[in-house]
């Protein structure tokens, strides 16, 4: 029986596809951390009862189990879950999509909702909304638990503690940010007369962003002085804050918000007059040791927590960032940063690679707003847009650097490796390296001495609010003074 022929077929296809990964085992070394681009995986359209609505915030789910949930909140004030691992028919339209992939949805407010947490294991939702109110939901029964009262402007951010969720700082447009304690809970009747969970914050900073070098406009027109983000650091008392008047970031002590600890800006403070631009997002890896800010200057810049006050150690252009709706984020290994763009784009930077042109990631039709990154599949994320829709993206080709905080602090505090060797052979001392990698010296006294620059706005004020007198329980806002104090110390005890 003859057959040379398919002999001969498979016998160089064999050799082929054993050349190929031949070539690909040589090459992957060669290629860590590349990324070759993006695949769009889904697009789904954001309506309710046939209306498109605007999306404006995301947030996939933070533990490994949900973590392919994605909540959406839009315009009209709803919160929508979807399941991002649904395969989508070629042919099908994004209408269909949503009704395949969405899990639920309900309205959360009766006004715009600017931005949605996860929190307590994925159990909970925190909604922050145009109507000048917070509210937590549970998940599963869709049911409001409490209703965060005090703010007189809209609510553009929210975050809550790295270690207690019990605990949310918010930041809103009256120019304030504030503390909340979700156990501090009061029952009264709304305008309807229904009991509702009233929460009252326990701290308020008001004029947080009052900029002391903006003037008023041709019209007289007051500048904005809107908290446009807030985040809660890793060192578990620390606050970073953003504003609308200028690209200022404040770091805060949530022990005494009388005076902020110590600023930083991308461009020096000095007394001559210079064009002032606004901060749109702020976001932190995983690690917390960087921090990324999307300036109105279109340009998205990243800050060595360490080393914040010596201002942004890089920066990311390319993208148009032309209102405050466009936000960025920085992926939680921090490999890359993903932003939005008033062009219609949305655009991804590999952060060891600042001087390279991102990848663009063209697919929406409309203004890219919100972004946000999975934190468990590595090189997944997400991108909303006015154009009515929400897509999802995953990386063609990457091999993963992904490294935890532990090891970032393990390689700050490393020995170089002749030094290592030079004490296995036991020799009487090592010479100095010629380049040591070490921590930034910090002189931080039992006082906690203030750091303030001499160009801040000592308009700044603190008080506490008469609701403030339900101490939070067992708050994880006043530790001892054995305990880390600063967000560098974080990271030099940990190491």
């Amino acid at each position: 029986m003859d057959t040379s022929t398919p002999q001969s077929s498979s016998l160089f296809t064999h050799i082929a596809s054993r050349e190929l990964n031949a070539f690909r085992v040589r090459k992957r070394p060669l290629m860590d951390g590349f990324v070759s681009g993006f695949n769009e995986t889904g697009a789904l359209a954001v309506l309710h009862n046939a209306d498109s609505t605007i999306p404006l915030s995301l947030s996939f789910c933070k533990t490994l189990k949900f973590s392919h949930i994605l909540a959406l909140s839009d315009e009209d004030g709803y919160v929508n879950l979807f399941d991002t691992r649904r395969r989508f028919p070629v042919a099908a339209t994004f209408e269909e999509n949503a009704e395949d992939a969405k899990i639920c949805d309900w309205v959360s407010h009766h006004n715009a909702v600017f931005d949605v947490c996860w929190i307590k294991e994925d159990t909970q939702i925190l909604t922050a909304s145009g109507d000048q109110t917070m509210k937590v939901w549970d998940v599963q029964e869709k049911t409001c638990l409490g209703v965060l009262t005090g703010h007189t402007g809209s609510v553009k951010s929210m975050c809550p503690h790295p270690t207690n969720a019990d605990i949310v700082v918010s930041g809103s447009r009256d120019g304030s940010f504030r503390l909340w304690d979700l156990r501090c809970k009061s029952m009264s009747r709304t305008r309807r007369g229904d009991l509702s969970n009233n929460i009252c914050s326990t701290t308020v900073v008001q004029r947080a962003h009052l900029s002391s070098q903006a003037t008023r406009g041709r019209r007289g027109k007051v500048p904005s002085m809107s908290v446009t983000s807030v985040l809660c650091l890793k060192d578990q008392v620390s606050i970073a804050t953003a504003g609308a008047g200028d690209s200022v970031l404040k770091f805060w002590d949530t022990r005494n918000l009388k005076s902020i600890v110590t600023q930083a800006c991308p461009c020096p403070l000095s007394t001559e007059k210079q064009r002032l631009h606004g901060i749109s997002s702020l976001s932190q890896d995983e690690s917390g040791l960087y921090l990324s800010a999307s300036c109105m200057d279109n340009r998205v810049y990243l800050y060595n927590i360490l080393q914040h006050e010596k201002g942004p150690i890089r920066s990311f252009s390319g993208c148009r960032i032309e209102s405050f709706f466009v936000k960025s984020a920085i992926s939680p290994d921090a490999s890359n940063i993903v932003c939005g763009s008033s062009d219609g784009n949305a655009y991804v930077w590999q952060v060891n690679k600042p001087q390279e042109d991102p990848t663009i990631l063209k697919s929406h039709d409309g203004e890219v707003t919100a972004v946000d990154w999975c934190c468990s599949e590595v090189g997944k994320l997400a991108t909303a847009s006015d154009d009515f829709t929400v897509r999802t993206w995953n990386k063609n080709s990457f091999i993963s650097q992904a490294r935890s905080a532990s090891s970032i602090r393990r390689r700050i505090m490393a020995m170089p490796s002749i030094d290592c060797k030079m004490l296995l052979n036991n020799k009487e001392k090592c010479p100095k390296s010629s380049a040591p990698i070490t921590p930034p010296k910090t002189n931080i006294s039992d006082g906690h001495k203030n750091q303030l620059s001499p160009g801040l706005d000592p308009r700044v004020s603190s008080e506490k609010t008469p609701e403030s007198a339900l101490k939070s329980p067992s708050s994880v806002l006043n530790p001892p003074s054995s305990v880390k104090r600063t967000i560098r110390d974080y990271f030099l005890a940990s190491s």
